[in-house]
Order: structure tokens, then C-alpha cells, then sequence
């Protein structure tokens, strides 16, 4: 569904640069417009949520051609209403979901669904993975862990469970370049985005010779990759004529959704972490070339030529929130989100007495357990299930707090730590618990786009609208100040949830 009457748009009288952004998530597909001053312009745009297909064996996937058809229709959107606004764009920058894939024939057409991040079918092959090569020497080259999460995982497992369609396949690639193979005729990738897949050697700036020699698929399958410094700008016919504003705009590649989240939030440097609770969650930093050592359990991508992001991933965060208000019966229809919240901020941290592992979608950043399944312990007879809860984002809190731990040991402390998401912002409740666990500042981003943001400061950067998008500061809200008070508990809670996974899955070799 579109999100505006275009009967009613009209340019900002100053606009004279405007960036169109594509922002496809893991959700939903948004088309925004934003001005030279990074600032996103009211009255444009589109937001058109789907769903991904989720089967019983753990996978997680959306059908290509039919997300495609979304993705033209968020443009169609915005162009009508830069159409009547007697607007074109300086532009067009796009931000895409790391870590997925699908294949495509020779005549361009998918062979497969594009494969989720979440999908986690590849666990056994990134285990038969990491017995063939090095799992450190990869982590060291490519930044990307051996896990179902990433690339060379998927498609050993395609290639072993379905291997006609693997045959049938010419090339790999994400969905961000099968998007510009439909509008341009062209596969084109950023470094930014394949540098997220787990085939990328970012030492050499290609292609990882020993982690292709270990699956079956020859480095002619993949698309190359290059910078931004040359857009695309001749939309095939079909999509000239549907969209007649956007001819001969410049059109880059797809950029890794986090690293756009990170500048679009103002973290582009390493002294500001950027925390972002989706579904997920992630905490991440940018820092200027050269390329850093890569702690073990964190990951590192690159931006672009000169920028890289360093920082660890979570597959439960506002899941954990729904999952508990679901199963606990406490959504919003049976008692208001205001009073969960009063209740939640007024318990102490840690009184519930409960240890909690928020493992319910396997485990990514730190230890990468694909097959690690979530724990409570503690119940006692007199447990409710608003204890449960505050237990579990509390729990969801010291996930983090291990990925701080790491990050800080490499980079230091930041002077500050940015939040964003709505599943975290939306909760006052828990982002003070976010803040309580790591011992820092929390502060509230405003910006309520930051991955378009973050890519349209890109594209500035590029257009020379400005020299650096530190120029164009993000902007922020209230500051959550640790109580000191809470210290000790946190610290406590923390060590009951080591000692936990420790015991369920080290000390018997659980994967």
C-alpha cells in the first residue's frame, strides 16, 4: 500500500538537490526523499510491508520476482509524487539486507527464492564447511564467520539439496544486484554488500580463492564488484517510460543496510556505537581505512573505498519482546503498552532471580551456535510474567553487553552510544536497561529512517553536495544515564548467563 495522496504533494520551495532512497529490509520496502542537508522531505515516499516464508526445517525466504514487484511499486509512488511536484532526482542511493542470495539462470530469471539471513537450513553445511578450510584464516580475510547466516553456507547446502536447481543456475547473487539486473540489464554490486557475504577477501579486494575452492562455484558466477564512482544511469525501456522523472539520474548500487543504519544515524565514527534493536539487533562502528583486526565473535564489513564497520549481530532482539508479550499473554489489546512499561521500569534489576538465555533464534555474535535454543532458569512458583519479561530484555541487554566488552577491548570506550529501532526506542523501560548494562550513555536517535538516511549521505558525498557527512549531524533525543546503582546486579546477572551457556552448550560440545 502506497503512503501518500499525491493530490497533495508539493516541493519544498528550496529544494534544489533531492536524493530518491530504496530502502529494502527485512520487512518492508520503503521509498523516501530526502534534501541536501540529509533531511528526509515530507509528503514523499512510500512504505509497503511483506512477509517471508517460513518453513518448519528453519527456512527463511521471500520469492524474488514477487519483492521486485514491491520494490517498483515504492518507486512508481514517489516518482507520481515527484511528478506532480515538478521534482527529479540528483539521484537514486539504495540500501538492501546484507547477507542473502538467490541464484538466476542464463536468461536472468531466479532459479531459487532469495534466501533470508535468518535462514538457518545451512547449519550442517557450515559445519562440513569449517572441516574443510580454516575457520580463523576465513574469519581473517573475509570478516564473516563460517555460519548459516552467510553465503558459502547457503549455497553449499543448495548445491547438496537441491542440485538441479544449483545446475540450472548461472549466477549468485543478492537481491539489491538481480534488482539492477531488471532495471539496467546489469548485475552490479558494491563492495559494501558483498563484503557481507562471506565470499569477499577484503585483504585482496576479491574474491576468496580458498573459500570458492571449498564449494562449487566458480568465481565467473559472481557479480563483480566495484565503488560508487559509477552509477548507473540508462534504465532499460520498460522502466524509462514507466518512470520519465528519473531518466538519467544516477543509480547506486546496493549498500549494506547496517552500514547505511550506522551513517544515517550519525555513527560514523569509531568513538559513537551505533545499537539498533529491530527484529534483530546489531551494535556496530565505522572506522577510517586501514582495514582494523577483526576481534574473534565480532564481524567486519566494508562501506565504501575508504570506510569499514566493525561490530556484532543479535538474531533476538525485538523478537524476544514479541515472543514473550505472545506467549506470556500481554499484548497491547489486553493491557495498554503504557502500563507494561511503568510496571517493567519500576521493577529492580535482576529481583526476578531468573537467568535467561534469549537464544530463540540461534545464536550469532559472539560464540555463533547456529543451533543454540533459548533457557530460563529460576522459575519458582511465584514468578508472573512481567518478572519473565523484564528478565528477558534485561537478558537481550548483557547479549549486547558482550559484543560492547569486545568492541571496547579493540576500539575503547565511545564517548557515545546511539540507539535506534523502534523495537528499543518504543521502550523507554528497556533502552534504560540497555544503558544500565553496558555502564554508558544511551542516547535516542530521531532519526526514524536511518538506513535511507544513511544511504542519501552517501550519495551527497558523491554528488560533492557536501565533503563529509559529518556535516549533516543526525538527530537525537533524551540521553539514558546508567545508575550507578544497578552496577553491581548487572554484573552479577551477567556472570549467571555465562556460567549458563557455559554449561548448556561448551561444557557438552553443543553446536
Amino acid at each position: 500500500m502506497g503512503a501518500h495522496d499525491n493530490s497533495n504533494v508539493q516541493a519544498p520551495p528550496s529544494l534544489k538537490v533531492c536524493v530518491v532512497t530504496l530502502d529494502v529490509g527485512t520487512s518492508s520496502v520503503r521509498t523516501l526523499l530526502f534534501d541536501e542537508r540529509g533531511r528526509e522531505v515530507d509528503g514523499f515516499g512510500a512504505h509497503i510491508p511483506y512477509e517471508v516464508h517460513t518453513t518448519a526445517d528453519g527456512g527463511v525466504e521471500v520469492d524474488a520476482d514477487e519483492l521486485a514487484g514491491l520494490v517498483v511499486e515504492g518507486l512508481s509512488e514517489i516518482h507520481a509524487q515527484m511528478k506532480v511536484a515538478r521534482l527529479r532526482p540528483s539521484a537514486v542511493a539504495f540500501s538492501a539486507f546484507w547477507h542473502n542470495v538467490l541464484g538466476v539462470s542464463a536468461d536472468g530469471r531466479p532459479t531459487t527464492p532469495v534466501l533470508h539471513p535468518f535462514d538457518t537450513r545451512s547449519a550442517g553445511a557450515a559445519r562440513k564447511l569449517a572441516q574443510r578450510i580454516d575457520p580463523r584464516r576465513v574469519h581473517a580475510r573475509t570478516g564473516c564467520v563460517l555460519h548459516a547466516s552467510y553465503v558459502p553456507a547457503k549455497l553449499l547446502w543448495l548445491s547438496e539439496s537441491r542440485p538441479e536447481v544449483f545446475r540450472a543456475t548461472r549466477r549468485w547473487m543478492s537481491f539489491g544486484e538481480y534488482f539492477f539486473l531488471k532495471l539496467f540489464g546489469k548485475a552490479v554490486a558494491s563492495t559494501s554488500m558483498v563484503s557481507g557475504s562471506g565470499l569477499w577477501n577484503q585483504r585482496q579486494n576479491d574474491y576468496d580463492a580458498e573459500v570458492l575452492g571449498a564449494l562449487p562455484v566458480e568465481p565467473v558466477q559472481l557479480c563483480p564488484a566495484d565503488e560508487m564512482d559509477r552509477p548507473e544511469t540508462e534504465l532499460r525501456a520498460e522502466y524509462k517510460s514507466r518512470w520519465p522523472e528519473f531518466a538519467g539520474a544516477p543509480w547506486y548500487p546496493a549498500l549494506g543496510d547496517g552500514a547505511c543504519n550506522n551513517l544515517g544515524s550519525g555513527c560514523h565514527a569509531p568513538d559513537r556505537f551505533a545499537l539498533m534493536v529491530g527484529t534483530s539487533g546489531a551494535m556496530r562502528a565505522v572506522l577510517e581505512a586501514p582495514r582494523p583486526e577483526i576481534p574473534e565473535g565480532l564481524w567486519c564489513y566494508r562501506v565504501d573505498r575508504s570506510r569499514y564497520i566493525l561490530g556484532g549481530a543479535l538474531s533476538n532482539g525485538g523478537l524476544v519482546f514479541q515472543w514473550m508479550k505472545r506467549n506470556l499473554r500481554l499484548p497491547p489489546d489486553e493491557e495498554p503498552d503504557e502500563e507494561i512499561e511503568q510496571k517493567l521500569a519500576s521493577m529492580s534489576p535482576g529481583a526476578h532471580g531468573l537467568t535467561v538465555l534469549p537464544l530463540f533464534a540461534g545464536e550469532r555474535s559472539t560464540k555463533w551456535r547456529a543451533g543454540a535454543r533459548a533457557a530460563i532458569t529460576g522459575l519458582a512458583a511465584h514468578t508472573g510474567p512481567l518478572e519473565i519479561l523484564r528478565a528477558a530484555l534485561e537478558s537481550v541487554a548483557l547479549r549486547f553487553r558482550d559484543i560492547y566488552d569486545i568492541m571496547t577491548g579493540s576500539l575503547g570506550a565511545p564517548g557515545e552510544v546511539v540507539a535506534s529501532g523502534g523495537a528499543l526506542l518504543r521502550s523507554p523501560a528497556w533502552t534504560q536497561m540497555m544503558a544500565d548494562a553496558l555502564g554508558r550513555p544511551v542516547i535516542a536517535c530521531l532519526e526514524n529512517e536511518a538506513s535511507g538516511r544513511g544511504a542519501a549521505l552517501l550519495a551527497l558525498e558523491r554528488l560533492q553536495v557536501i565533503r563529509h557527512m559529518r556535516e549533516l549531524p543526525a538527530l537525537t533525543g533524551k540521553v539514558f544515564e546508567p545508575v550507578e546503582a544497578h552496577r553491581r546486579a548487572y554484573e552479577e546477572e551477567l556472570e549467571r548467563q555465562r556460567r549458563l551457556y557455559t554449561k548448556l552448550f561448551e561444557e557438552n560440545g553443543s553446536d
